[in-house]
């Protein structure tokens, strides 16, 4: 979408537990453009070239229910980015990729976590989340991805968080992903069509939901096999356990990572907050999606393919001051518009630290094809 134009908030409530940027140097975001087809995940159903009624995929007869996130939660995942034997070896996984590829040589792990509440509400809109990526980012944009970042999301709007220990040269520590980007709704996966062959990979251990996207935008298949990578498709899938667990199941003492400077709390399995479900319920398993492929013009991330496996998934609510009220602290003066898709030929990543050299984006490209900015909206 073009001309779409919004500035940021005159305030975050309290409720939202930011710091109030009204007034004299309030931040002011720049014109947006920045609106990207997600079929009703992260944004309205207009915004895709859904086929089916507010992007709401029809269910066939015979097919499991669909499983809701909790109200609010917290988990850590394993990102496994996978750059061979891809086609052979698809998603989900069952933890680690499949025994025939081997770490180092056809993928390589990162580690992250996600904080989700839905109960948050303020200005911006319903809901809160943040993805938080430790020195591997999230690899959908063509270039290095050798840093640490965190998406944010406040209602229907999201930001990009970047930091001074492996910030790649010329990015700016806040910039805004986009102004219509909110966290996955409780019942978000009614957007997907269930696949009976991502199940059946995992022995129906897992409820598989996957769809490639093509070229002009619109849905070209259910399910991850056969791989469309080299056709230029790009894969969304999500998996949950098919088996319904309490919280107080199969959770550890790793604990939940933070960005950097941010306390981290003692190791101990993770305790259920105030509010949360005490009734068993389907848990996330993985959520796999195609990367930036390795391109003529773009070599890095090399990701066809990348799952992120959870573990110690409960309903933990998080805490604001260690994950949203980050944009409050990191985003003052001009925010600019994130160009992660294509990144200025003039700021090219450099090597600095754990972080790649990489070619620039040529210039005249707006775009690169076969990644998520590329998907034409509706």
């Amino acid at each position: 979408m073009t001309g779409f134009i919004r500035t940021i908030a005159a305030g975050f409530t309290a409720a939202l537990g930011l710091a109030v940027l009204a007034g004299a140097g309030a931040a002011q975001a720049k014109d947006f453009g920045n609106i990207y087809a997600t079929f009703g995940t992260h944004n309205p159903p207009w915004v895709s070239n859904c086929p089916w009624k507010g992007c709401v995929y029809p269910r066939n007869a015979g097919e499991p229910t669909d499983p809701l996130f909790p109200a609010f939660w917290s988990t850590n995942w394993t990102m496994y980015r996978v750059f061979n034997k891809y086609p052979e070896n698809p998603p989900p996984y069952d933890g680690k990729p499949p025994p025939a590829l081997k770490e180092g040589e056809d993928y390589e792990v990162s580690y992250g976590s996600t904080y989700y509440d839905s109960t948050v509400a303020g200005p911006m809109g319903k809901g809160a989340m943040m993805e938080h990526y430790e020195k591997r980012c999230l690899p959908i944009f063509p270039g290095s991805n050798h840093y640490t970042c965190s998406f944010v999301s406040i209602g229907d709007r999201a930001f990009f968080l970047t930091y001074e220990q492996d910030r790649p040269a010329g990015m700016p520590p806040c910039c805004s992903f986009s102004p219509l980007n909110h966290p996955p709704r409780r019942d978000f996966i009614k957007h997907l069509p269930y696949s009976t062959g991502d199940s059946a990979r995992l022995n129906y251990q897992v409820q598989g939901y996957s769809i490639w996207v093509g070229t002009a935008g619109g849905p070209a298949q259910t399910g991850v096999s056969p791989d469309q990578t080299a056709n230029g498709g790009i894969m969304f899938g999500y998996a949950f356990n098919a088996k319904a667990t309490a919280d107080g199941e199969g959770l550890t003492d790793e604990p939940y990572r933070y960005p950097p400077n941010v306390p981290v709390a003692k190791p101990g399995k993770p305790v259920p907050s105030e509010g949360a479900s005490t009734e068993p319920y389907r848990k996330p398993q993985s959520f796999y999606f195609s990367g930036v492929p390795k391109l003529p013009t773009v070599a890095l991330p090399d990701a066809p393919i990348v799952s992120q496996n959870f573990s110690n998934f409960a309903q933990v609510r998080p805490d604001p001051a260690k994950t949203w009220d980050l944009v409050g602290k990191m985003c003052v003066g001009e925010i600019p518009n994130c160009e992660l898709f294509n990144r200025p030929a003039e700021n090219p990543p450099t090597t600095t630290g754990a972080v790649q050299s990489v070619a620039p984006v040529p210039a005249s490209v707006t775009a690169v094809p076969g990644t998520w900015g590329s998907i034409p909206s509706k």
